[in-house]
């Protein structure tokens, strides 16, 4: 049923006026788009209500918008759902509203329509890059597009997708080097800390294709016995078809099936978590928290007064974003733990003099909001889960601190889908439930103060050719120009670690 539609919506999507652009870029992440023209409304709580009339002419958000339709009624009468609540529908919903963190997960994560679930595809490049046999860091690119190709032609031999959302990580970019590095740093800090006490206890959360899992456990087999009878791998995994993958994966050859009595894959959300882990035991969270949900904050210029966004689903299936000032208390308490916790300065709409931002508002055709600011709320979340169900674990995750072609706002997400093997980026986060990538970057600072108020834990932030610097057999990875992909893609991304 999605094919037809996915292949109408991106014929639509590709004349839309919300495209910031068209490229070919084989090796990102992609998405698809059916929305409506963005109308976004500023409603207030009901004290602040007039009558209908001057509700409707004063209280819009952006007072650039042209004519939108009025969608106050439906806000008033429509339903508060939650993502939760609609994990159990397999149609995406209407006439509905929700918080934007809702709307960002359930297009996400839904079972029956989400991206993850439904339509992601992780590109494997087959056999290991032979990177000292390589003349420079060009020939790689060259290289890899060429498995690109080819692997999407295979799939395409199968299965014609003109909608295919495929997309790569490090760990299979730089296998088994990258899972070998991690490796590395698991084995020393267990070495150093619990063994022999403890068992070597690993949680991986989205492990995708299972590779890193594999490339860390091979690592451990063969270079240390003894731990390895010690190690424990558990993946937690919510999506049910990339869990079948892992399982496939752990099956495949006699290799990989020795791990078998190592390994349990959990298919479930972290946020569903209910069992407590007493043990010491290490969390991996690679390339996972940039897909968190976060929630819409925008501010008012005068009163600096928070509100928060929320996002209605009309009866067409259109998209329309409302702020209100009643915050929920997710929002609220991210909000408050962030002043209390934050030690440095952070990104902010209202930084800045406020007699500046007092005169800007006051122009004609100003907007009378500050932009949005994307606030992560589901990953204070997961660090709650970590401090109330594994106390004694170590997290090492690594994520994006910046990204290209955002849409607007402060942390704002890259929003962007696949079609015809070009990715497509878009200049909203409300778009088509489940054909869209929504990622977001990751302020660490602002994240490991926020980690340490509340998990008590110590930490620290590098880069991540640092961190590859330390733990990975660099020489591996380099070509006979001396130039290392390794280390030099992903200088977008930085790791933190605790203890």
């Amino acid at each position: 049923m999605d094919s037809p539609l996915a292949s109408k919506i991106f014929r639509r999507l590709l004349s839309h006026q919300t495209c910031s652009r068209l490229r070919f870029h084989p090796l990102t992440h992609g998405r698809l788009l059916l929305s409506a023209p963005g109308r976004t409304y500023y409603r207030g709580s009901k004290e602040d209500d007039g009558d209908d009339d001057s509700r409707q002419t004063s209280d819009w958000q952006m007072r650039t918008d042209y004519f939108p339709p009025d969608k106050f009624r439906d806000h008033e009468r429509y339903p508060v759902v939650t993502s939760d609540m609609l994990r159990s529908r397999r149609e995406r919903p209407k006439r509905v509203k929700m918080l934007a963190r809702d709307f960002i997960e359930d297009s996400l994560y839904n079972p029956h329509y989400g991206y993850f679930p439904k339509h992601v595809v992780i590109f494997s490049p087959g056999q290991p890059f032979d990177f000292n046999s390589m003349a420079n860091e060009p020939e790689f690119y060259k290289q890899l597009g060429q498995r690109y190709t080819d692997f999407e032609d295979e799939l395409d031999d199968e299965m014609p997708n003109e909608s295919r959302q495929l997309w790569h990580t490090p760990t299979e970019l730089f296998r088994p080097y990258y899972g070998e590095a991690i490796a590395r740093y698991l084995v020393t800090n267990y070495k150093l800390m619990h063994f022999p006490l403890d068992d070597l206890i690993i949680y991986e959360l989205g492990a995708g294709n299972g590779t890193l899992m594999l490339n860390i456990l091979d690592y451990i087999r063969d270079f240390d016995p003894d731990v390895y009878d010690r190690t424990k791998f558990k993946v937690i995994e919510i999506s049910s078809s990339l869990a079948s993958l892992q399982y496939t994966q752990l099956t495949r050859n006699a290799s990989s099936r020795g791990h078998t009595e190592h390994v349990e894959i959990i298919n479930k959300s972290i946020f569903s978590w209910d069992n407590y882990v007493p043990s010491p035991c290490y969390f991996l969270a690679l390339e996972v928290i940039d897909n968190f949900a976060h929630d819409s904050i925008r501010y008012n210029f005068i009163t600096e007064e928070p509100l928060q966004g929320t996002v209605l689903v009309d009866n067409s299936g259109d998209f329309y974003e409302f702020y209100t000032k009643q915050i929920d208390p997710v929002a609220s308490r991210f909000l408050r733990v962030r002043d209390a916790a934050c030690s440095r300065p952070f990104d902010h709409p209202l930084r800045g003099p406020r007699f500046i931002r007092k005169f800007r508002s006051r122009l004609p055709f100003a907007p009378n909001l500050t932009v949005p600011e994307y606030i992560p709320t589901r990953l204070m979340q997961f660090f709650d889960i970590l401090r109330d169900y594994f106390p004694k674990h170590e997290l090492l995750t690594s994520d994006f601190h910046a990204l290209p072609d955002a849409v607007k706002g402060i942390n704002a997400p890259v929003v962007q889908t696949r079609y015809q093997r070009r990715v497509v980026p878009v200049t909203t986060p409300y778009v088509q439930q489940g054909y869209f990538d929504i990622l977001f970057p990751t302020d660490f600072a602002t994240i490991e103060d926020i980690y340490r108020a509340i998990t008590g834990k110590l930490t620290k932030v590098m880069s991540h050719s640092e961190f590859l610097t330390r733990w990975a057999y660099v020489q591996d990875t380099a070509t006979k120009s001396r130039e290392n992909p390794m280390l030099s893609w992903y200088k977008n991304s930085s790791v933190m670690i605790s203890t």
